[in-house]
């Protein structure tokens, strides 16, 4: 998935995994080349608080000062995954099996490249759903983006 950073992803996890939340993804969005916005989701079983979002970024913040990762100005959001949960990995996905998902893929897959359906099966690499009455088995690498569609 394009908006999944893997190197991020491994450069905060422990970070976030230490105070005991989950790191459920992180999207770094980018204009004009540079990244304008970094947003990490976290969640925990308890829920998430204004709170509990400001000590992770107040943590995040400092790995990021030190580590430098991204050059030049951009901003730091932490929040949680809300309502319209995003899928990041394969395992989000079987995780939400039977849930309504929105995809958007990197390229038009039979003609399309939005979709919104009921999320199916995740078997081998792929992710299958259920749109208009059609089921799609689509690459799980051309899933640019996926979220939970509340019900």
């Amino acid at each position: 998935m394009n908006l999944f950073d893997n190197d991020l992803q491994q450069l905060l996890a422990p970070v976030v995994t230490a105070l005991g939340y989950e790191l459920v993804g992180v999207e770094n969005i980018m204009r004009g080349g540079q990244t304008e916005l970094l947003r990490v989701y976290i969640d925990s079983p308890d829920g998430i608080t204004v709170s509990d979002c400001g000590q992770v970024s107040y943590q995040i913040s400092g790995v990021l000062d030190v580590q430098n990762p991204i050059s030049g100005h951009y901003n730091l959001e932490v929040s949680s995954p809300g309502l319209e949960r995003p899928l990041f990995t394969q395992d989000h996905f079987k995780r939400f099996v039977g849930h309504q998902v929105k995809l958007r893929l990197t390229e038009p897959f039979e003609g399309r490249r939005n979709l919104t359906g009921i999320l199916q099966r995740v078997p081998n690499g792929n992710v299958v759903v259920v749109a208009d009455g059609t089921e799609y088995s689509l690459p799980y690498e051309q899933i640019e983006k996926a979220h939970l569609v509340p019900e």
